[in-house]
């Protein structure tokens, strides 16, 4: 039985990793794959409390601290508990954030180092894909949700890790893996073409 694919979507609150990621699926299948769709912080114990965090449900302080250590954790959980099986079974995995979330947004706080040591024995994905948008468009796209603001969506946190996020692309990109950078700004179908472009490659 020949494996699934491992997609993985990235990029900053708002830029619409989530919608595409159904998008995406939702196109796999219309093609005979069958798909799985998952995120990180997963849906786990330990995911639960990294979210839980972040929409300000339990104390910050020594939680926030831990944080690179918990998603790790909870990385690991996810890929031996949802993502190996499937790709075993030929199922393609399609997760909205993935390691470059952790060395974007932990990298601000703990050294670069410490943070892809404890990432970097994870599977490679087949395809990593960066939906690539500006800080004042997230923001104007969370306002429109109204939803309770969650740790770092706001301008002066979301600055910091953009750069951070331009960063850790090149210098993944450096190291050989599948990055594809997708202007984010567009309609949603026309990023979705863009995606489906990159993906139809692999089919």
């Amino acid at each position: 039985m020949q494996r699934g694919k491992f997609i993985v979507l990235e990029g900053l609150d708002g830029a619409g990793t989530t919608t595409q990621t159904d998008a995406l699926a939702q196109w796999l299948r219309e093609r005979g794959q069958r798909v799985l769709t998952t995120r990180e912080p997963t849906d786990g114990p330990i995911g639960r409390t990294i979210r839980a965090t972040l929409q300000g449900r339990t104390e910050e302080g020594p939680v926030v601290e831990a944080f690179p250590w918990a998603f790790a954790a909870d990385r690991a959980d996810h890929l031996l508990r949802k993502v190996e099986p499937a790709l075993a079974q030929g199922t393609w995995v399609i997760s909205d954030r993935y390691v470059p979330s952790s060395l974007a947004y932990q990298s601000l706080t703990h050294p670069w180092e410490v943070i892809f040591g404890l990432n970097e024995h994870f599977r490679v994905p087949d395809a990593l894909i960066y939906v690539q948008v500006d800080v004042q468009t997230c923001l104007q796209r969370m306002a429109t949700r109204g939803s309770a603001e969650e740790l770092y969506e706001n301008e002066a946190k979301l600055r910091p890790i953009h750069q951070a996020y331009e960063d850790v692309m090149e210098r993944l990109a450096g190291m050989g893996q599948p990055v594809h950078v997708v202007d984010g700004r567009p309609s949603v179908e026309q990023v979705g073409a863009s995606l489906r472009r990159i993906i139809g490659e692999l089919l």
